[in-house]
């Protein structure tokens, strides 16, 4: 303890390795002959201009405290706060508010020091520091804002990135504004309209700033996992916020005319029609990764009181790479799916509401039924993701190519396989029977709660059930549910009356435990990481198409379907619960319980 006496009490002194390696001895942290071990090496000059923390937590030593679990920069920095009485913050750039933090110190101070504001507020500022033992900084910087300064740790490599992306941001932002650039005044607004003298200019879609805001949004999305970036304009604001594993976060606040200029810029990667604002307009975007990867956006816009609201839909081309177990349809359920898809002709449908997954599971199935001997054809409104193995066409109302029309132009085109977006008429019905009589595999969606209510709704748009019991092979419905953090999940006695209500009315043993989302750095304290699909797979057997009269019993239809294996999507859930894939609440959440028992 006599080097850490040392650096409380005297003078500032950055860390050192030596200093971490006979500290971390002490503590027994580390074992003495992996300490000499590393000190002995000799270091390159590119690991001595590192961080000595980045440089032994590279190294993955086995920590003896910790079942010799490896050392890393996070586990490093938690034994050096709990040293120095200074708590470790993961930086989350998602809670963080970049404006109000970039105003706290320039970013010259910010480097200098290796230093970076993380949390503001009306009386003190949070800062985050890789150097526990150096306060030089401290005193000026109270003075300065008038703020009490509360320090906390943070690991050299997150100190150093988000310094940059946040520093960069606030430049981007700061240079698109410009004079007068926090007003909300002289944009034109679908709702009203507001003069100010003065501001002749408005940001250029193609300012350098702009674009640099376009890149780093397109990228943070990608870093975040999100699935759609939304941009949403208010009277004196634009919100940027981001749907991840399918929930909403808002990520930045933009001043009004640079949130449209921004929406201007992808306006015109996106090949959309820069004047037109009164309209809703579709578009899509394809973009490359740094890692090189290419990545899919569909675009949207609709006019909204204050301007025009845009969301981008995020197409990851590696989601169509996985496996259908990766999706979360295994065992029993993916044989039963593909014993419907391996059929060489009839109507296949896929079915749940929007964002549920649908588009995912049928690129998917299509991708592997996509072999050199076949064609497989596609008609989109609009096409989600461009795939070289099949031929795909977007249905414009405009011209007149709507669906039907697009299935009937299609058929003479020689196909295997026929994908339609969606079913929503009695023509586009009609024509997809007609494809399915023909010799065709047909596959489309439809929008309803479950797999039994398919056969309903298409007897409601006008299909006649003889030509129902004819053609439709099979139907799946599904829902996309988060999947529980791996960092954090921890067992918990299964509640005997939650379990209950999530399998009503069906009499499913309890497992004794179950898994529960408690929240930690890894998943932002929502316990939950990624998201997997449920499945209710109806299969159309000799008994079932019996039931498919002019009027469809959903009760007895689910019953009977159910003795030949399908499983509800509330029971598809509980199999994940009983795993420790999810939670009750997660599947009561997103999953419909049973009508018509």
């Amino acid at each position: 303890m006599t080097h850490a006496l040392a650096h409380n009490t005297g003078s500032d002194r950055q860390l050192d390795l030596r200093y971490l390696l006979d500290e971390m001895v002490a503590d027994r942290r580390l074992l003495p002959a992996d300490a000499e071990r590393v000190s002995l090496v000799p270091r390159g000059r590119e690991d001595a201009s590192r961080h000595p923390v980045s440089y032994l937590g590279a190294q993955e030593l086995p920590d003896p405290s910790r079942e010799q679990k490896p050392h890393s920069d996070e586990s490093i920095m938690g034994w050096l706060g709990d040293k120095v009485g200074q708590e470790l913050y993961r930086i989350d750039p998602l809670k963080i508010d970049v404006a109000s933090v970039t105003q706290v110190m320039s970013y010259a101070f910010a480097k200098r020091h290796s230093i970076l504001a993380v949390e503001v507020d009306a009386d003190r500022v949070l800062v985050a520091s890789a150097e526990p033992y150096v306060a030089e900084w401290e005193s000026g910087l109270e003075h300065v804002t008038r703020k009490q300064v509360v320090r906390v740790l943070a690991t050299p490599a997150e100190i150093e990135r988000y310094m940059v992306e946040f520093y960069t941001l606030a430049r981007s932002v700061s240079g698109a504004s410009g004079p007068g650039g926090n007003r909300g005044t002289g944009m034109l607004t679908n709702l009203e309209q507001m003069l100010e003298l003065g501001n002749l200019q408005e940001p250029d879609a193609n300012d350098q700033h702009i674009v640099s805001i376009v890149d780093w949004l397109l990228q943070y999305a990608f870093d975040q996992r999100a699935s759609d970036i939304h941009m949403e304009p208010r009277r004196e604001i634009g919100k940027v916020r981001f749907r991840i594993d399918g929930v909403l976060h808002t990520v930045y606040e933009l001043p009004i005319q640079v949130a449209a200029a921004v929406t201007s810029r992808i306006k015109i990667l996106g090949r959309m029609d820069l004047a037109e604002k009164r309209r809703p307009q579709d578009g899509r975007l394809k973009t490359v990764r740094t890692d090189g990867s290419e990545v899919e956006l569909r675009l949207s816009t609709l006019p909204t009181a204050f301007g025009e609201k845009l969301v981008m839909r995020i197409f990851d081309p590696q989601v169509l790479v996985s496996g259908f177990s990766e999706l979360g349809l295994a065992d029993e359920d993916f044989q039963r799916w593909r014993e419907m898809t391996s059929q060489s002709h009839g109507i296949v449908l896929v079915t749940g509401p929007t964002g549920s997954g649908k588009t995912t599971s049928l690129y998917t199935t299509l991708k592997q039924l996509a072999v050199p001997e076949v064609n497989v054809c596609s008609i989109e409104d609009p096409i989600e993701m461009v795939e070289p193995a099949f031929n795909q066409m977007q249905v414009h109302h405009n011209i007149g190519l709507d669906f039907a029309t697009g299935v009937r132009s299609l058929l003479r085109q020689d196909p295997d396989i026929i994908m339609i977006g969606e079913i929503r008429d009695l023509e586009t019905a009609e024509m997809a029977i007609q494809a399915a009589l023909t010799g065709h595999l047909v596959l489309s969606t439809l929008h309803t709660n479950d797999a039994p209510s398919a056969l309903t709704r298409m007897l409601e748009i006008g299909v006649p059930p003889y030509l129902l019991r004819a053609t439709v092979l099979g139907i799946m419905a599904q829902r996309l549910v988060r999947t529980l953090c791996p960092h954090c999940k921890t067992p918990h006695r299964t509640e005997a009356s939650a379990w209950q209500q999530l399998v009503h009315p069906w009499s499913v043993t309890a497992p004794e435990q179950v898994m529960k989302a408690e929240g930690c750095l890894e998943c932002r304290n929502t316990g939950y990481m990624g998201r997997q699909g449920l499945y209710e797979i109806l299969t159309m057997s000799d008994t079932v198409q019996n039931l498919v009269g002019s009027e469809v019993e959903i009760g007895p239809l689910r019953l009977q379907a159910m003795k030949e294996g399908m499983r509800t999507l509330r029971l598809s859930g509980a199999r994940k619960v009983a795993n420790g894939e999810t939670t009750i609440e997660e599947v009561m959440r997103v999953a419909p319980a049973p009508a018509n028992h």
